[in-house]
């Protein structure tokens, strides 16, 4: 039972006899023989067998352990496959839905820029003597200031947005 759970769960983590040896500090001859059968592992060994595994003492020592079959390995890759074909399909839908809004963003900005150059500031012209027109007036200027000052630099970041975004699509 002790013979077969090291050789199983050895081979499960992927080491060599050499590697087990190596990490133990015995030679390869030693865990041959705890292999198959021809001698045990002292109580310390024991310990550190299962420090190398991660796997607590009471396994080792416990019933067989069950290799993985390789039909759950495969049913394992094939699921991993599909969960990764799932990512990748939403990390690709996630930059579409980025790469329309941008685009969308950048007509926005064009749209706003022509209605701006066709109204020419009329707030330039109204009477500022009556307050809701002074008011109206004064959030008009300040839109068309901010938006003036900021459209280019939005506009050249998400046209940046787009080129990266559509690139990988």
């Amino acid at each position: 039972m002790l013979s077969e759970n090291i050789k199983t769960i050895r081979k499960s983590k992927g080491h060599s006899q050499e590697e087990l040896a190596i990490k133990l500090n015995v030679v390869r001859q030693t865990i041959s023989k705890w292999e198959h059968g021809l001698s045990v592992p002292d109580s310390d060994m024991l310990i550190a067998l299962s420090e190398v595994f991660k796997i607590p003492v009471s396994t080792l020592l416990g019933d067989n352990v069950i290799e993985s079959e390789p039909d759950e390995l495969k049913a394992i890759c094939q699921k991993l496959e599909i969960i990764n074909m799932q990512l990748a399909q939403k990390k690709i839908t996630r930059q579409k839905i980025i790469n329309r809004l941008l685009v969308l963003l950048c007509m926005a900005i064009l749209i706003i820029c022509a209605i701006l150059m066709v109204l020419n500031s009329p707030y330039l012209g109204w009477n500022y003597s009556d307050p809701e027109t002074a008011v109206v007036g004064a959030a008009f200027h300040i839109f068309e200031w901010l938006f003036i000052r900021l459209a280019p630099i939005v506009f050249i970041g998400a046209g940046v947005g787009i080129f990266l975004t559509g690139r990988n699509l």
